[in-house]
Formats: C-alpha cells, sequence, structure tokens
C-alpha cells in the first residue's frame, strides 16, 4: 500500500501534463514560470517534470526535443537550487549525452547545463565532464551569439566553484577554450571572453605549450576598433572592450615576446588610436615586467617613444610616450641584478642620455623641449635613475643659462632645471651628502638671484618657483642663502609693480615659512612691523595713496607668512597692537578710515583667516570662547587692561563701522577645525542670518552671509543643520520677494547654495533650481549668471579646503550631472532677452569643468558655445573662449566639423572693445592651427588678412598675440610644420 502511494505521488497530475503540452505542442511561454513555480512551491518536484516531458524528450521531430528540453531547461534556471545530488547526476548524465542531438536542440541544452553549473549540489568531477562534453561535441562558434554567450557563462561558473577540479585538467582546459574562443565577433561575449583569459592567467591555470595560441586568439584583437552601433541597448563601449583586452595581454610576462613587437609595429604605424592604446598598455605591461622581458626590445622602444615625443602633433601620444618611457625605467630600477648580469637601467638611461643631451645645446633650442621631458620622464622613475640623469643634465644646463642673454631662453632654460629639481623632491636620501644637488648648491642659488633680479616678469616667475623648489630641499641651504632669499622676496613684495611677482612672492614667502620660521623671524618679521609702524605714521598725516598701498602689501605679507605657529605668536600681537593704535581716539581720523577700507579689511580677513588655521586645537579651543562673546555681548573682559573705548556690538550697532568688522569674525570661526565647538551657536547664526539681509552696509551683509554658509558647511547632520536651513530658506523666500532687500537675500541663497554643493547636501538641488529661476528675472538675471561662477570657483577666505571646509572631491562634475541640462533646456525655453544670462551662467559652469568631463559632453553642448560667442556680455565671450581654447587642442576631431563657424566667430573677437577678449579670441585663432591642416587650408589666406589688423593694436599684449596666431597660420602647409 505505501510502495502504491509513493508511485502515486510521483506521476504527473493531469494539470502538469496540460502545462507541459501547452508549452511544447501549443507553442505558448507562459507554462514555463507557470510550471517552474509549482516546482518552488512544492506542488510538483524536477522528477514529476522529466517523466511529464518523457514522450517530447523520446520525440523524433528535433524541433519537439528542442521544445521539452528548453522547458525543463526553463525550470531548472529558477529551481536549480532545490536539486539534490542524485537528482544532479542524472540530470548532466542526460544534458551531456544530448549535446550530441540535432543542432536545433543545442541552445536548450546549453541552458540547462548553465542552470546544472550554478548547482551547490554538484558532485565532483561533474564540471570537468560538462566542459571536456563541451570541448569535444559543440562548435561553438558556429552557434548564435546568445548561445556562445551561454557556454562563456557556464565556463565563468565552474572557473568561480570548482577551479581546482579545473585545474586537473592542466592546459587542456587552455586548449579546448581557446577552440571554444577562436574567432569570436561580437563585443558581449568578448568582455567575457576576455575575463576568463585573463583569469585563466592571473590564477594560475596550466597554460602548457598553448601561451603563444592563447595569446593569438586575444591579440588578434588588438588594436580594438569597435564603434558602438547609435541607441545600442547594450552601452558597451569601445574603451570597455580596449581595458579588458589590455588586462589580458598585460596579465603576464610570458606574452612578451609576442606582445612588444606588436605594440613597437602599432606605435610605429600611422593610426593615432592605435599608437595611443599601444602605449597605454606598454605602460600596463611595465606593471608586470622584469628586466628579462624587455632586454631585447630595448632599443627598439626607446626608438619609437623618442620619435612620437619629438615628432607627433598630438599632445595625447606625447604624454602617452613619456608615460610609458617613465613605466620602463621603473620596471628596469626595480629588478634585483644577480652579481653577473648586465645593469640594462645605466646602459638605457646613457643611451637617453645620448640622444637627447645635444638638443639642450642647441643654439636655436628647437627639441629642447622634448628632450627634457623624455630626460624628466625617466628621472621620475626612481631615485637612482634621478641622481643618474640629473647629475648629467644640471652642469649642461647651468653653462646654457649664461650662454644665453635673452629672457625668454633664460625662462626656458630654468623652467627646465626647476622641472629636474621637482623630481628630487620625490627622493629621500638617508645620507645627504650623497645628495646630486649639493654639489650644484651656489651654482642654483645665483642662478635663481639673478632671474628674481631681471627685468623680465615672466623669468621672475619661475625665479620664485624655482626658490621654493630648493627651500623645500632638506638642510640644502645655507643661513646666508636663506637671508638672501628673503630679502629678494621682501624686495618683490614691495618694489614690484607687477602684480605677477608680488603674488608669487607672496605665495613662496608662506611656503618657506613655514619651512624656515627662525629665519623669517630673523629676517622678514622686523621688517615688516617697521613697515607698519611708518605706514600708520605716513597715514595718520593723510601722505596720500603710496603709502595706503604700502600698507596694504605690508598686511597681506604679515598674512601670507603666518603659516608656521612661531611666526604667528609674532605677527598677532604686531595686529593687535595695530588695531589698538586706531582706536587710541575716539574721532575718526584717516586711519580708521583706510583700515576700515573693503581691501584693508580683506587684508585682515586674510591674516586672520591663515593664522586660525595653524592655532593648536587647545588654543583655537580658547580663543572661540572669548571671540564669539565678544561680537555677540561685547564681551571686552579677555583685552588686556580692558581698555576697549568704546561699546563693541556690531551685530546691534546702527553705523556701518563696526558692523564691518563682522568680516573679522567671518575669518577666524570660518577657519576653525570642524571639531571646535562655537559657543552661543544658535545665537551667532540667527545674528548673521539678520545681519546677511541689512540693506544699509552691502559689505557687512555680504559678510555675514559667508560667514552664515561657512558655519553651516562644516556643520554636522541633524536637526539643528535641518533648523538652521529652514530659517535659511524662509529668509531667502521672504527677501526675494518685493522690497530693498532683493540683492542680499540673494546672496544670501547663493553662498548656502555653494556651502551645500560643496558637501553633497540634498537640499542643495533645491536651491539650485530657485538660482536657475532667478536667471529669468529683470533685476537679478545677470547676478544670477554670474552666481554659477561662484559655485564651480575655489574661494579664497571661506569654504576652503586649508580652512577646514567640506569640499567634496567631486562637486564639479556632479554639479554639471544635475544641473547643466536643466540649464540647457532652460536657455532654450526662455525669451530672447534672457538667454544670454542661461549663457552666461552655462559658460561658467563649462569653464571651470574638467576637462576629461567635458570632452564626452561636447558634441551636444558645442553649438550652444558656438551660439554663447555671439552674446554681447564680454564676460559670455571671455569666459566661453576660455572654455573652448583646451578643447580646440583635445578635441580637434570634434571641432574640425565646426571650422567655419569657429574661425569667422574668433576672428570677429578680435576687434571686441575688451582688451581680454582680444586675447582669448587670438589664442583661439594660435590654437585652431591644431586642427588638421586639411581643414583648415581653405581659410589660410582670410585668417592671414585679417589678423594683420591686430598687429596695430594698441595693447602691447593684443599685438604680442597676434604675431604668435599669424606665424602659426603662415607655417600651415607648409614642409615640417
Amino acid at each position: 500500500m505505501a510502495a502504491a502511494a509513493a508511485l502515486e505521488a510521483a506521476a504527473p497530475t493531469d494539470a502538469l501534463w496540460g502545462l507541459v503540452h501547452d508549452f511544447v505542442m501549443g507553442q505558448q511561454e507562459g507554462p514555463a514560470d507557470q510550471v517552474a513555480a509549482d516546482v518552488k512551491s512544492g506542488n510538483y518536484t524536477v522528477l514529476q517534470v522529466v517523466e511529464a516531458l518523457g514522450s517530447s524528450l523520446e520525440n523524433p521531430e528535433p524541433r519537439t526535443r528542442a521544445r521539452g528540453i528548453q522547458l525543463l531547461s526553463q525550470v531548472l534556471l529558477q529551481c536549480h537550487s532545490l536539486l539534490l545530488e542524485k537528482e544532479v547526476v542524472h540530470l548532466i548524465l542526460f544534458y551531456e549525452n544530448r549535446l550530441k542531438d540535432h543542432h536545433l536542440v543545442i541552445p536548450s541544452v546549453l541552458q540547462g547545463l548553465k542552470a546544472l553549473s550554478l548547482c551547490v549540489a554538484l558532485p565532483p568531477g561533474l564540471a570537468v565532464s560538462v566542459l571536456k562534453a563541451i570541448f569535444q561535441e559543440v562548435h561553438v562558434q558556429s552557434l548564435p551569439q546568445v548561445d556562445r554567450h551561454t557556454v562563456y557563462n557556464i565556463i565563468t561558473n565552474f572557473m568561480r566553484t570548482r577551479e581546482e577540479e579545473l585545474k586537473g585538467l592542466g592546459a587542456d582546459f587552455t586548449f579546448g577554450f581557446i577552440q571554444v574562443m577562436d574567432g569570436e565577433k561580437d563585443p558581449r561575449n568578448l568582455l567575457v571572453a576576455f575575463r576568463i583569459v585573463h583569469d585563466l592567467i592571473s590564477r594560475d591555470y596550466s597554460l602548457g605549450p598553448f601561451v603563444e595560441e592563447l595569446f593569438e586568439v586575444t591579440s588578434c584583437y588588438f588594436p580594438i576598433d569597435f564603434t558602438p552601433p547609435p541607441n545600442d541597448p547594450y552601452g558597451i563601449q569601445r574603451e570597455d572592450l580596449i581595458l579588458s583586452l589590455r588586462s589580458v595581454l598585460a596579465s603576464t610576462p610570458r606574452f612578451a615576446e609576442f606582445l612588444l613587437p606588436l605594440l613597437i609595429e602599432k606605435v610605429d604605424s600611422e593610426i593615432l588610436s592605435a599608437k595611443l592604446d599601444s602605449l597605454q598598455t606598454l605602460n600596463a605591461c611595465c606593471a608586470v615586467y622584469r628586466q628579462k622581458e624587455l632586454k631585447d626590445f630595448l632599443p627598439s622602444l626607446w626608438a619609437s617613444i623618442r620619435r612620437e615625443v619629438f615628432q607627433t602633433a598630438s599632445e595625447r601620444v606625447e604624454a602617452e610616450g613619456l608615460a610609458a618611457l617613465h613605466s620602463l625605467t621603473v620596471c628596469l630600477s626595480r629588478s634585483v641584478l644577480s652579481a653577473d648580469a648586465e645593469d640594462l637601467l645605466d646602459s638605457f638611461l646613457s643611451n637617453i642620455l645620448q640622444d637627447c643631451k645635444h638638443h639642450l645645446c642647441e643654439p636655436d633650442m628647437k627639441l629642447v623641449w622634448p628632450s627634457a621631458k623624455l630626460l624628466q620622464a625617466a628621472a621620475g622613475a626612481s631615485a637612482r635613475a634621478c641622481d643618474y640623469i640629473t647629475s648629467n643634465v644640471l652642469p649642461l644646463l647651468l653653462e646654457q643659462f649664461h650662454k644665453h642673454s635673452q629672457s625668454s631662453q633664460r625662462r626656458t632654460i630654468l623652467e627646465m632645471l626647476l622641472g629636474f629639481l621637482k623630481l628630487q623632491q620625490k627622493w629621500s636620501y638617508e645620507d645627504k651628502d650623497q645628495r646630486p644637488l649639493n654639489g650644484f648648491k651656489d651654482q642654483l642659488c645665483s642662478l635663481v638671484f639673478m632671474a628674481l633680479t631681471g627685468p623680465s616678469t615672466q623669468l621672475q616667475l619661475v625665479g620664485i618657483h624655482t626658490l621654493t623648489v630648493l627651500g623645500a630641499q632638506p638642510d640644502l641651504l645655507s643661513s646666508e642663502d636663506l637671508e638672501l632669499a628673503v630679502g629678494h622676496l621682501y624686495r618683490l613684495n614691495f618694489l614690484e609693480e607687477d602684480s605677477q611677482s608680488w603674488v608669487a612672492a607672496l605665495e613662496a614667502s608662506g611656503t618657506l615659512a613655514a619651512l624656515y620660521p627662525v629665519a623669517f623671524s630673523s629676517h622678514l618679521v622686523p621688517k615688516l612691523a617697521e613697515e607698519l609702524r611708518v605706514g600708520e605714521s605716513d597715514l595718520t598725516r593723510g601722505d596720500g595713496p603710496t603709502q595706503c598701498s604700502r600698507h596694504l602689501c605690508c598686511l597681506q605679507a604679515l598674512s601670507a607668512i603666518s603659516t608656521h605657529p612661531s611666526i604667528v605668536r609674532e605677527t598677532l600681537p604686531l595686529l593687535l597692537q595695530h588695531l589698538c593704535q586706531v582706536n587710541k581716539e575716539k574721532e575718526p581720523s584717516v586711519l580708521r578710515k583706510v583700515l576700515l577700507e573693503d581691501e584693508v579689511l580683506a587684508a585682515m580677513v586674510s591674516v586672520i583667516g591663515t593664522a586660525t588655521t595653524h592655532l593648536s586645537p587647545e588654543l583655537a579651543a580658547q580663543s572661540v570662547t572669548h571671540i564669539v562673546p565678544l561680537f555677540l555681548d561685547g564681551n571686552v573682559s579677555f583685552l588686556p587692561e580692558n581698555s576697549f573705548p568704546s561699546r563693541f556690538q556690531p551685530f546691534q550697532d546702527g553705523s556701518s563701522g563696526q558692523r564691518r568688522l563682522v568680516a573679522l569674525l567671518m575669518a577666524f570661526v570660518c577657519s576653525l577645525p570642524r571639531n571646535v565647538e562655537i559657543p552661543q551657536l544658535n545665537q551667532l547664526m540667527r545674528e548673521l542670518l539678520e545681519l546677511s539681509c541689512c540693506h544699509s552696509c552691502p559689505f557687512s551683509s555680504t559678510a555675514a552671509a559667508k560667514c552664515f554658509a561657512g558655519l553651516l558647511n562644516k556643520h554636522p547632520a541633524g536637526q539643528q543643520l535641518d533648523e538652521f536651513l529652514q530659517l535659511a530658506v524662509d529668509k531667502v523666500e521672504a527677501g526675494l520677494g518685493s522690497g530693498p532687500c532683493r540683492s542680499q537675500a540673494f546672496t544670501l541663497l547663493l553662498w548656502v547654495t555653494k556651502a551645500l554643493v560643496l558637501r553633497y547636501h540634498p537640499l542643495s538641488s533645491c536651491l539650485t533650481t530657485q538660482l536657475m529661476g532667478l536667471l529669468s528675472d529683470p533685476e537679478l538675471g545677470p547676478a544670477a549668471a554670474d552666481g554659477f561662477s561662484l559655485l564651480m570657483s575655489d574661494c579664497t577666505d571661506v569654504l576652503t579646503r586649508a580652512g577646514h571646509a567640506e569640499v567634496r572631491i567631486m562637486f564639479r562634475q556632479r554639479f554639471f550631472t544635475d544641473n547643466v541640462p536643466a540649464l540647457v533646456q532652460g536657455f532654450h525655453a526662455a525669451p530672447q532677452g534672457v538667454k544670454p544670462n542661461y549663457l552666461k551662467g552655462l559658460s561658467h559652469v563649462l569653464n571651470r569643468l574638467p576637462k576629461p568631463v567635458l570632452l564626452p559632453e561636447l558634441p551636444t553642448l558645442l553649438s550652444l558655445l558656438l551660439e554663447a560667442l555671439s552674446c554681447p556680455d564680454c564676460v559670455v565671450q571671455l569666459s566661453t573662449l576660455s572654455c573652448l581654447q583646451p578643447l580646440l587642442l583635445e578635441a580637434p576631431q570634434v571641432m574640425s566639423l565646426h571650422v567655419d563657424t569657429l574661425v569667422t566667430k574668433f576672428l570677429n573677437l578680435t576687434s571686441s572693445p575688451s582688451m581680454a577678449v582680444r586675447i582669448a579670441a587670438l589664442q583661439c585663432m594660435h590654437a585652431l592651427t591644431r586642427l588638421p591642416t586639411p581643414v583648415l587650408l581653405p581659410y589660410k589666406p582670410q585668417v592671414i588678412r585679417a589678423l594683420a589688423k591686430p598687429l596695430d593694436d594698441k595693447k602691447r599684449l593684443v599685438r604680442k598675440e597676434a604675431v604668435s596666431a599669424r606665424g602659426e597660420w603662415f607655417l600651415l602647409g607648409s614642409p615640417g610644420s
């Protein structure tokens, strides 16, 4: 009785028979999912499904057999986890046998094997059995794409779960896979196949005698030549295939003897993409190669790289060639040599020097930069390479500097020297006496000081930078060198009228002061203190604008050098004493008025902000407990002798004088580390919010808005932050209505938006949308457009990384992705009179976006950029030109499609009333020459005639750019150009 009951339970039911019949004979798809669902719910077993399919599986008609196996396979794909080991064994034997069946059956058989390859209950040995059967019975490349993909999936599944069993096959497994892959063309399958080959190599499967065959079956796709079809639903890009294939080719040194000749051949070809791919692949190979793999190919590799750097018209090829040379030298540097082995690094570097050194000494300096770049690429690979090349090159460059008298040539030589000096910073030396720079220190210092005293601003700038790099070398400069250096920086800070030298000198002073605080305390702080004292006396007498300028320079210099605690201890008392001197008299004085000027307060902000970022945690926490109550409550008890001359309450005081000092509070609290607790924060934020919308003093309201935003950016997420944000949103919405405070409310919106954009806060998208809405506002539209520049730019006083703000690395890319589509859509929908605002906003975003992010979007956005050039707003024109110039160099193929429009618009802008626009337009005309010559030649006569006019421009800088651009167009198409 029990046996009869069991047989009855195992027999298929009428319902199951009906579902099987509908699928197999009725060609309906739905029953397969129903059968699988019933198996998963326990209504049927897999055995019952097989029995129900019995007649179908044995039917003489191949299509019927295929349909029956398809149903079983679809059920197994959904229910493989329910199978018992015994069931798996029988099913695999069944499916292996069916691999010999008619070709119409094979796709369904492979689907079933795919399901079984996922079974946890798969007994040992069956994975090998399945793969042997596939290798022996199935001609994979004759199958449709989807079925080939199934075979790759089966192999991948077994490699993931049965690795040791497959390795037991030895090289037979590798050979079998080679047969499976040979001839594959579909990119979807290639991605999986490349991954399998990579795993074969990286997981140490036996390749046996089939190394070359495995290389051939993959390298035949190199370099990848694939363009995805329009509207490709699979999303496979050429770059995906390139990287996947590269990971295979560069995965083992055993491919080197076959791969390196192929790479050399492709680098020497005329196809740009092949050059780039080959150099990048060589770069990747160097990470796993050793000297023995490279030895026989080094001369040819060097010859190919040298030729590309010397002759290429593509900056990308040059950059990849230099990167490959760097990686080759790294590889040779790290290899461990046996006692009798040849030192390939020395001989390789010797060849590089031999081929490049003489170019450094040529009078026309034609190949100076390519040679220097090659030498620097090799020198940057290791300390040993750096020492070898530097010790050979520095004497030459020092000699050449003195041989050439023109400032431009000296600047070029000094820039090359600077490159080699920077490389020395990468390496540390246990024995400082072994450092190669020691023997050249005096000559280098003499040369730098000569550059700093020369008449050329550009030479001075390189000299300042070189001095900074020399100073960064530990224990290189003597106390006498430092005294001279400080003297030169002081002179450049106060005696040079050129703003570029002045700014560079300030930056260098800050950098070097942090390294040599004693030298700056001894030789610069006393001079600045005297300047400050004289400045106070002169300004009190009202001695004119020159004294104001020197006074401001002094404050900025104090700010710049406040980069070390010991210097801050000297500069802060000077500033406090200075402030006390201001307040000695209660009657307004010239000096007091000067100190409340925007520029002077900005200099003080810089001093205080810089000093605060360098405070110790203890001193920062102590200071904030005094400063905040001072501004909120007028608590002056901590001041010396409590001698503050008048009631100090800037948030309540009606006069603008005290309110303007909120900028100093901003400099302090917005530069504190995030973990420093700010007292009375709730009251402070509300006071700042109130002052930010006060229309009587724009300077104070802006400072308050920036301070509020700076604190908001650092505040941890939570209820209090949400409350502050709601207060700000309410204040902005109320202020943006009608009334006198619209401009101030807009400024608050802008700074709060920036604070949130930098930290990826969810509310930033809502505020940005509100800002976009203001582009159509008749009063605030132009300011809203300029606001996008602020959102994308780095600030100097608040919301800075140095001031401990939360600034996410990719905030510009994210802002672009989230908002540019809406800007473009808004432009198209906007009335004609408002479109310039959208163009200006868009140009600000694009101009500050990293070019690798912009390039893929260029075809979509280029038409808008070209339209922006016709906008009458000079700011829009300048921003757009600044955006287009690098794109001409980096995306010449896309830009070539619009050459007619570009030439016309650039030439028109060379007559702009704005000097900056004229210069930028001429620089773009210069950059146009990097486009393919055949595209440009029809425009050559027109351009040369048009560029004759700016040769007579009244501004020297415009004339200089015109000469440069016209000269390049003259050479266009000539031999050797």
